[in-house]
């Protein structure tokens, strides 16, 4: 099968119907809405160093067969997997980085689909056709090279086949083994930290704070405007301005309103805090939180234990909390190795670049084994998750 590539600078110019035929693994992050949603409401585009340089791959009938959410960066921001050191190394060197082509989800450091195929054209000569696509890109588009990052295995298997470098990263995720509540998921807990988790969450309680979960439907644009301002002063109190805007999280609510789901802490019925998440596919992704002061434990438990909670009741099977933070291990949260695909168009760069990788890999992996040991459960209750 004969394959053509282009590049597609507006979401909008595919049809919604046919860019999420090619992907019914439910994340809702690839779906059309969300791309297209934080391009109309600015959150990515020149301005912001994220230039849409997506590709659609048709046949010989000019069926899509394919698509790849990408795009032409000017920076490495946003994006979760580290390479500023590469971009360094380049300048020393009298070398451009930038532009790169990057296929991700903006600001979101998620595991998902990378190269979308049409299930009657998915067979892995044509994954590996479409990776080899991305290298042919980025050398039309005058970048530096071709990064995908958080990538499923049948993409990172095709990514390399086609010439990619292999890079490994931890996340801390949580699994469901089918427990009937949160206190028996917390009776597969050592006793010290079954105490410790109930202690924080009792902390809460009596400080009077209680729960809402709303429904993207349910949220309106001025409730939007108050959680957002939540998130927004975490950002600030970090020292950086917020990835997304309100506008972003009142227009994706309306579109894809089953994927949204907000957790409000409220004390005497005045919102206090908010946790974002968003769901599909069987997981559920905490996004982003903030509050309007600092109370004990409720980053614990607006973050974590609530979507604990949620995921049992709803029968979620994973909980993507978000990135960093050692701190998620003692609630359960499993270390877990991701991976992402880099090719450099540079061969005396992409050399060097190899050979790091290796000795990183051998360090992510050893420090995935260690973490593992401060897990909270009993010894043995925790699978070993590659």
């Amino acid at each position: 099968m004969r394959l053509q590539a282009q590049v597609i600078e507006r979401i909008a110019d595919l049809r919604e119907a046919e860019w999420d035929a090619l992907d019914r693994s439910g994340n809702p992050f690839t779906r059309h809405a969300f791309l297209e949603t934080l391009e109309s409401t600015g959150c990515v585009g020149a301005a912001s160093g994220w230039l849409p340089w997506h590709l659609a791959i048709r046949d010989e009938q000019d069926r899509l067969v394919a698509a790849v959410p990408q795009y032409l960066k000017s920076h490495s921001w946003g994006e979760f997997i580290f390479d500023w050191s590469w971009a360094q190394a380049y300048t020393r060197s009298g070398i451009e980085y930038y532009p790169k082509l990057l296929s991700a989800i903006p600001f979101t450091p998620v595991n998902g689909p990378r190269l979308l195929l049409d299930p009657q054209f998915d067979h892995p000569a044509t994954r590996i056709a479409v990776a080899e696509l991305l290298r042919e890109a980025a050398l039309a588009a005058g970048a530096s090279g071709a990064h995908v990052n958080f990538t499923l295995e049948a993409d990172q298997a095709a990514l390399e086949a086609a010439g990619f470098m292999r890079r490994h990263d931890c996340r801390f995720i949580w699994s469901n083994r089918g427990y009937s509540d949160f206190d028996a998921y917390l009776a597969t807990f050592r006793a010290d930290k079954r105490k410790k988790a109930k202690r924080e969450r009792r902390r809460v309680v009596e400080a009077g704070i209680t729960f809402r979960t709303l429904r993207g439907s349910e949220i309106e644009p001025a409730t939007w405007r108050r959680i957002f301002s939540f998130s927004e002063r975490t950002f600030l109190r970090h020292g950086n301005g917020h990835y997304l805007s309100v506008e972003f999280f009142t227009e994706i609510s309306r579109r894809l309103p089953d994927s949204v789901m907000v957790k409000l802490a409220e004390r005497d019925a005045e919102p206090i805090a908010a946790a974002i998440f968003f769901e599909g596919g069987g997981w559920l992704y905490g996004r982003y939180w903030g509050s309007a002061r600092v109370e004990d434990s409720l980053h614990f438990e607006a973050c974590y234990y609530q979507g604990i909670d949620y995921c049992i009741a709803q029968g979620l099977q994973h909980f993507d909390p978000g990135t960093q933070g050692e701190h998620k291990i003692a609630r359960g949260f499993e270390p877990t190795r991701t991976t992402s695909a880099h090719w450099l168009a540079h061969p005396q760069f992409a050399e060097a670049v190899a050979r790091y990788l290796e000795r990183e890999r051998e360090g992510i992996d050893e420090y995935t084994a260690a973490a593992r040991e401060h897990l909270p459960f009993h010894r043995g209750e925790d699978s070993a998750t590659a």
